[in-house]
């Protein structure tokens, strides 16, 4: 079905949606629902759209900037996890106990803590109960959770899925109006082209309309060496010798937006296929079968399955997958990288923001 077509079956729907979620944000606005402030400083990464933001590397770039000197703490929902409340993660969680983006970032870094739970002012709470030395919270994506009031929000727009141009759901892809952009204390353009021309900046910045004081940046995405699924069964590919090769690629993934992998291969390879399934898929038996079947049905020897680092997390749960399938199954890892080396000044905030934070709660415990 064409999408304006189906845009226009569920204009209603999103009507009612859109009516619901702003007399929600009205009620927080005025008080009359209550959002609850914390002495440790809570960082808040979110987006207003569905999906498809790269919320996760941008936590990861957060981690990284922070890691030293600061005992730091993700909080997330754990979407699609069978487990409930809070949780905290530990090196052998599953995606099962803990979803498949916090099970990333405590295998990428064991040494911070990971927590999900739905209700994030419990799981704030809990967090401060368990580890009472902690520095800081990265809140990730509770932008809507506003029963909590974090210190400092960042919201992600994807910069070819601008959300001015969108609808509410279930007709688009809004899970709030686009005037909720007014909460972050600054915006970052996501998946940006690496040579970003000064007049589509100036364009998108005026779409957006920020507040005054709101700072908007600019990232985009550079995608390292493949790396294996089973680290047992194969090792890490360099861009050389995959330029040695000259490889098929079939490209498998379960997240809302392959785009900009797509065209990332594509650079590398004419021979691509390509297995979409749908966001935080839970791959079953079946879908194993149907990716062992493209691949072995691809011309060529130097062939590979290629996939996100978060599809990596699921189909590390199938160690019956045969040896060659194995030893040809590789992510992408992914890594953030400011435009126009704006990096220093989004740093500097950042850091600013939670020293003084540290510092306002030291004084406070005097």
């Amino acid at each position: 079905m064409h999408s304006s077509f189906l845009r226009y079956i569920l204009a209603p729907f999103s009507f009612l949606f859109g009516i619901i979620t702003s007399v929600r944000n009205f009620l927080f606005d005025i008080q009359l629902l209550p959002s609850r402030e914390f002495s440790i400083p809570v960082i808040c990464i979110g987006n207003i759209s569905v999906g498809g933001t790269g919320k996760t590397p941008h936590v990861e770039y957060l981690i990284d900037l922070l890691k030293e000197g600061n005992k730091i703490a993700i909080l997330s929902r754990g979407y699609k996890r069978i487990s409930r409340g809070f949780q905290i993660a530990t090196i052998d969680s599953t995606v099962f106990d803990i979803g498949d983006e916090p099970r990333q970032l405590k295998q990428k870094y064991p040494f911070i803590t990971v927590a999900v739970d739905g209700n994030r002012k419990r799981g704030i709470l809990k967090l401060m109960e368990v580890e009472k030395d902690l520095d800081l919270i990265i809140m990730d994506d509770g932008f809507q959770h506003r029963w909590v009031k974090p210190g400092f929000s960042i919201l992600l727009v994807d910069f070819n899925r601008m959300i001015t141009n969108d609808y509410f759901l279930p007709g688009g892809r809004l899970r709030e109006s686009c005037s909720g952009a007014k909460r972050a204390q600054m915006i970052i353009l996501t998946k940006c082209p690496d040579s970003l021309k000064p007049i589509d900046r100036r364009i998108a910045i005026k779409d957006l309309n920020p507040i005054q004081g709101q700072n908007v940046y600019f990232t985009h995405f550079i995608y390292g060496n493949l790396q294996p699924v089973f680290p047992d069964c194969a090792k890490e590919i360099t861009e050389e010798e995959i330029g040695k090769l000259q490889p098929g690629f079939l490209l498998v993934t379960g997240i809302a937006y392959p785009r900009m992998l797509n065209i990332y291969l594509a650079e590398i390879s004419q021979n691509i296929s390509e297995l979409k399934y749908p966001d935080h898929h839970t791959f079953n038996q079946k879908d194993i079968i149907e990716i062992c079947s493209r691949f072995k049905a691809m011309e060529g020897d130097s062939n590979f399955i290629v996939t996100t680092e978060k599809d990596a997390m699921r189909l590390q749960f199938f160690p019956q997958i045969e040896q060659l399938i194995k030893s040809r199954l590789y992510y992408v890892p992914v890594q953030v990288k400011f435009l126009d080396n704006e990096e220093s000044q989004f740093n500097k905030l950042i850091q600013a923001y939670v020293g003084n934070s540290k510092r306002n709660v030291f004084l406070l415990k005097k």
